[in-house]
């Protein structure tokens, strides 16, 4: 069954799709082209917010409930607090920026790729409409076997983050005493 572009347009969660994928859009835009770094990762705040939403639209209420914790709760909240603590110069620095003459021809390579990406998907599907399963995994079961039969290797990767955030902030806070035997 192929579905038309009059057919698509009439569905409400295709509306709804749009309403939550534009702005995701161009708050992903906006993460790699701010010149000041609080305000792209406020926009890749936005971004990841766009992303659960569209999980959750989808059903896949673990995973998008997994973003907005892991993610916005916690890996934003390390960025800002790595741009507190090492003192990050809030304005455009001139040596990171590239000139145009290097800008132009990355976005350009980055669209060759979204076509190519997206024109091999949509001939792998042919316009098909994605079957959906009868029963969508639910949270309750993912928790159960998460906490039954994979709690060790859960256990290990808990201790191996906490190891890696006391080790980021050992590197990136250094006391003014060490600041200058260097």
């Amino acid at each position: 069954m192929t579905i038309t572009f009059g057919d698509w347009i009439t569905e409400i969660a295709n509306w709804v799709f749009l309403a939550i994928a534009l702005p995701t859009l161009g708050a992903a835009v906006l993460v790699v082209s701010a010149k000041n770094i609080v305000r792209a990762v406020l926009a890749l705040v936005v971004t990841l917010a766009g992303t659960a939403a569209l999980f959750l639209m989808l059903g896949a209420e673990f995973v998008g409930w997994t973003i907005v914790l892991v993610y916005i709760g916690a890996v934003i909240i390390l960025f800002l607090i790595g741009i507190m603590i090492t003192r990050a110069p809030l304005t455009k620095n001139a040596d990171l920026s590239q000139p145009i003459s290097m800008r132009v021809p990355a976005a350009l390579l980055s669209v060759i790729l979204f076509a190519v990406i997206g024109g091999a998907v949509a001939a792998s599907f042919g316009g098909a409409a994605i079957p959906l399963p009868d029963e969508a995994t639910t949270t309750a079961s993912i928790g159960e076997t998460l906490f039954t039969n994979w709690v060790i290797p859960f256990e290990v990767v808990s201790f191996v983050l906490l190891a890696a955030l006391i080790g980021g902030i050992a590197l990136a806070r250094q006391d003014p005493a060490e600041e200058g035997e260097v």
